[in-house]
């Protein structure tokens, strides 16, 4: 003969664990879309950021040119210096010329960095353009190691406060091989004191050096803005998330 009332703790034993079961679930659920959300909405704030970037960096591109002390002071109050129009004077210094891993319209080479030694005997590393692979050596384009007082006009760049990434590769100072623009490692492997250098470096523009190399106006301006695609493939993973659970709760109902 049956328990009277057996069955019905049972029950109540199985709706209470049920109803836990939901509330577990619902939580995750919630806490799953709190994070969808939030990665888009992050993403959106990033893209509101780029966007300013890019606007800053063609205002600035297009600015008029300034000495290379006005940039220096912008540098010293802590404002920033990227793409700022600059024009500096000086002697280069081809024997320490220091090159940078690059490619330019599909081939690939170097970025020649070479110190231009200021009238007040501090050096800025200018980066004067690309050269191919078979083209690094100096001597391989003499034309275009220019002598004399030099008048360059380019963009001020920043440098590097680390390696960019653990992917990318050390840089190769016995060979002259530099993976990343390390400003520091380019002056002391060049013997120039910290003191002598300027802290920052110098694109040169576009003006053609003698014999062609190296080429110049080789600054990178197309910065990838995927950042609205990005919010809405998060936002887009939230809605799913919210369909696929509401169907679900109207199918347990039924």
């Amino acid at each position: 003969m049956p328990v009277p009332g057996k069955s019905t703790v049972a029950e109540r034993a199985a709706i209470k664990g049920g109803r836990g079961r939901a509330v577990l679930a619902g939580c995750a659920l919630v806490a799953c879309l709190a994070v969808l959300l939030s990665l888009g909405t992050w993403q959106m704030q990033r893209l509101a950021w780029k966007e300013r970037l890019l606007a800053d960096m063609t205002e600035r591109r297009h600015a008029t040119p300034v000495a290379i002390e006005a940039i220096e002071q912008v540098k010293r109050e802590g404002g920033d210096i990227e793409y700022r129009p600059v024009t500096v004077t000086g002697v280069f210094d081809h024997g320490r010329e220091r090159h940078f891993l690059a490619t330019f319209n599909g081939q690939s080479g170097y970025h020649v960095y070479t110190p231009l030694q200021m009238a007040d005997g501090r050096f800025v590393f200018v980066n004067r353009g690309f050269v191919p692979f078979d083209r690094k050596e100096p001597q391989t384009r003499r034309e275009g190691e220019v002598e004399g007082v030099q008048a360059i006009s380019g963009l001020a760049r920043d440098s590097l406060a680390g390696k960019p990434s653990a992917l990318v590769p050390d840089n190769d100072l016995a060979k002259n091989i530099f993976y990343w623009k390390d400003l520091s490692a380019m002056a002391s492997s060049d013997g120039i004191a910290p003191e002598a250098l300027v802290p920052f470096f110098v694109d040169a523009g576009a003006a053609p050096n003698p014999g062609g190399l190296p080429i110049g106006g080789v600054t990178q301006f197309d910065l990838p803005n995927n950042h609205l695609q990005y919010a809405m493939t998060w936002y887009g993973l939230a809605l799913a998330l919210v369909g696929v659970s509401g169907l679900y709760i109207w199918r347990s109902r039924r």
